[in-house]
């Protein structure tokens, strides 16, 4: 049977990871972060959370100038 080929240190101690901090990002989390994966071409067309958020608020302005005015005139009633 061979031996299988192990990457990780036989030195590693849980000191090495550093202390761990309790709820560290329970606020953030509660502030309701909505977490989206990017696909490979958009991630690299918008590389940070800024330009996507900046993307998106401008295409939600598009969006709202071009929805059709509700005009009294067009509206159908008998």
């Amino acid at each position: 049977m061979a031996k299988k080929h192990d990457e990780l240190r036989p030195e590693y101690k849980r000191e090495d990871l550093g202390q761990g901090v309790r709820g560290k990002h329970y606020q953030e989390y509660q502030k309701g972060t909505n977490l989206v994966l990017l696909s490979p071409d958009v991630a690299a067309a918008f590389p940070t959370e800024e330009d996507v958020n900046e993307a998106l608020r401008a295409l939600m302005r598009i969006a709202q100038r071009s929805k059709p005015a509700i005009n009294e005139s067009s509206d159908i009633r008998a």
